[in-house]
């Protein structure tokens, strides 16, 4: 027998392990908060030793980092498979609402991992460091989009950059304004109505 499905196997329970520490994790930091929080409760809610805990994390700061890089996850694809003769506001629109429309299939568990995300320091520190990547991400797509080189000196060149900071903007607003409206407010029309206010800038080109 080839080794390759055994491999596989053994891949997909590693993920599934990690899935359900992240799991543990976010709901009990969200109810309880970070401090409050040890990696042995974690470790006890999703049902594995400590020792297999740090087999996975180094440390519960780790686990919302996971989160985050999955949050981002996706942003450049979904933008390269918009349509090329689409506005760039509506691109962009489309490829930072994929982390929103999770948000709000999981209202109520997901509002309480983004305040925990905003509201602590260290986390949020986290949050903005990893959207730097994804800034850099759709910076070079909408360059590939555009045929601006995000490095050159023409005002041209300064677009792809820009345009990614102002969209990722929108993204940040439009969590923090969900968060703090206990869900008066859907994600996907918040998203909708900042990137109406952007348009008129992102699509000069």
């Amino acid at each position: 027998m080839s080794p390759r499905p055994e491999t596989s196997l053994a891949e997909r329970k590693r993920q599934l392990v990690a899935d359900e520490l992240t799991s543990a994790a976010l709901q009990l930091l969200a109810s309880k908060g970070y401090d409050a929080v040890t990696t042995d409760e974690i470790a006890a809610a999703a049902g594995v030793s400590r020792r297999t805990f740090f087999r996975y994390f180094a440390s519960k700061e780790d686990v919302v980092v996971r989160f985050l890089a999955d949050m981002g996850t996706g942003m450049r694809a979904a933008l390269a498979d918009r349509p090329t003769d689409e506005p760039v506001s509506v691109a962009l629109r489309h490829a930072v609402s994929g982390p929103l429309a999770a948000c709000g299939d999981h209202a109520d568990s997901a509002r309480g991992v983004v305040r925990l995300i905003l509201g602590t320091p260290a986390l949020h520190a986290r949050f903005l460091e990893r959207q730097a990547q994804w800034r850099d991400d759709l910076t070079a797509e909408l360059a590939a989009r555009t045929g601006a080189d995000p490095g050159a000196g023409s005002d041209a060149d300064l677009y792809p950059q820009m345009a990614a900071g102002m969209a990722l903007t929108a993204f940040n607003t439009v969590l923090q304004r969900w968060s703090d409206s206990e869900g008066a407010e859907a994600p996907a029309g918040l998203l909708e109505r900042a990137f109406a206010l952007l348009a008129p800038a992102l699509d000069v080109q």
